[in-house]
């Protein structure tokens, strides 16, 4: 495949072997969220955005695996790399009982769980963060960063989320979700989260707020906080978790007041910070943690997806002391998972990714704009995070289909929103090829 000239061709979505391929999976798979009976064929050509079924279907894939592979496929500055890994078995080590080595010495070889932890560390300096540690997903992830905040709060027993919050499906998280109620439905909950809206509003101020936020020019989170009015005494908090832009609640982008508000209270009565940057780190909104852009500083990061492990990264000090209070069954580092992980953080910074982050995404979101597609309501993104929001779920559901049969990999998130994420590397052509097929898509639906 020649990604310079490379293009979608699409026969027949789903092909027979996609069709036998969902049939056989769905025999033992329990329900998920599925979108597509698009079945990836690892052993066909696939490069950057473009990859190819099991039908031969060449399609272009601007989810980029929900963020889980930023590099999109195949990129060389990670593949040549791993080309060089002599693989060994096991290469996931179970508990933290021994240290798994990437080679010889720590300068030696491909980077393993260490190397990963230490340019986590280097690049969440600038928060004072030093320590690490590793686990299987982003929902372990921000359980172990709730785990070491009620650890670090001297007993406080609150915590505070947001309306719309989505921070994963293990039990601990699902108590701070607040996007759909088949998130937590009948299941237990964990006490003591509370929750005020998330200003989305990008004109709002203290005095003209139209997201509930703030009322009077007070925000509903100071209010609450009140030591002598409020329903919650500020001691008693031990954290307030945040996704610096909301994924699954419908790529809702914070206001300037709002980020501001919360830097402010959160100093004041020195609340622990958790930022779920599942979705918006690793390079992805142009910076590369989502948190980079606003005016809190995080006390504790959630990391995943993008680094295809999991990762809570603090202070030394927030971490708990006393030994077997954090655990996960594969924490000492999965060697390839921890490889993959360290050399794309590499490549971002080696091929400036970011920077390209920025220009692809505000190339996207003009291209979209200047359109002028009657049933979007809204398009907005920050670096390669973007989104459009149609006047209905009906015709956003129509858009995904619409792109799907033209070879546009989409996805839909909150009610009416499509998400659009691309690889990090994606070039001026992809784009423009990307958004003339979503226009069609949008035109078809109209």
């Amino acid at each position: 495949m020649d990604r310079d000239t490379a293009t979608p061709a699409v026969d027949d979505l789903p092909g027979e072997r996609a069709r036998e391929w969902v049939e056989y999976h769905r025999e033992s798979a329990a329900p998920s969220t599925y979108v597509y009976e698009f079945v990836w064929d690892r052993t066909a050509p696939a490069e950057g955005p473009f990859c190819t079924d099991v039908d031969g279907n060449v399609l272009m894939d601007f989810t980029s695996h929900v963020a889980a592979a930023p590099l999109g496929y195949n990129n060389p500055l990670v593949m040549d790399r791993l080309a060089e890994f002599d693989l060994v078995d096991p290469l996931k080590i179970a508990g933290q009982d021994f240290y798994a080595a990437g080679g010889p010495s720590p300068d030696d070889g491909i980077p393993g769980a260490s190397g990963l932890m230490d340019r986590l560390t280097d690049l969440t300096s600038h928060y004072d963060m030093d320590t690490v540690f590793l686990s299987n997903s982003g929902a372990e992830a921000v359980e172990n960063a709730v785990k070491i905040a009620y650890d670090a709060s001297d007993g406080a027993t609150y915590a505070i989320t947001f309306d719309g919050a989505f921070h994963g499906r293990t039990l601990g998280a699902l108590s701070l979700n607040r996007s759909k109620s088949v998130y937590r439905r009948d299941f237990p909950e964990v006490s003591g989260v509370t929750d005020v809206p998330f200003c989305d509003d990008r004109t709002c101020s203290p005095e003209t707020c139209s997201c509930g936020f703030f009322a009077d020019g007070v925000s509903r989170l100071r209010r609450k906080l009140d030591p002598e009015r409020g329903t919650v005494h500020p001691d008693d908090v031990a954290y307030l978790i945040m996704e610096p832009i909301q994924g699954e609640g419908g790529y809702r982008f914070p206001s300037e007041a709002f980020t501001d508000e919360i830097a402010a209270i959160t100093d004041e009565h020195d609340i622990t910070v958790i930022a779920d940057e599942i979705q918006t780190g690793v390079g992805r909104t142009g910076e590369m943690w989502g948190s980079d852009h606003y005016a809190y500083d995080p006390d504790v990061i959630a990391s995943a997806k993008g680094l295809r492990v999991g990762a809570t990264v603090s202070r030394g000090d927030v971490f708990p002391e006393e030994t077997g209070r954090l655990s996960s069954t594969w924490g000492a580092g999965d060697l390839i998972a921890s490889a993959q992980g360290a050399l794309t953080l590499d490549a971002i910074e080696e091929a400036d990714l970011t920077d390209n982050a920025v220009v692809r995404g505000r190339q996207f979101i003009e291209t979209m704009r200047d359109a002028d597609l009657d049933p979007v309501d809204d398009v907005r993104g920050k670096g390669l995070l973007c989104a459009l929001e149609f006047d209905t779920k009906e015709r956003r559901d129509a858009v995904v289909k619409n792109a799907f049969e033209r070879g546009l990999l989409t996805l839909a998130c909150g009610h009416e929103v499509l998400r659009i994420l691309p690889p990090l590397d994606v070039t001026e052509r992809e784009i423009d090829l990307g958004a003339d097929l979503l226009a069609d898509a949008i035109a078809a639906a109209a």
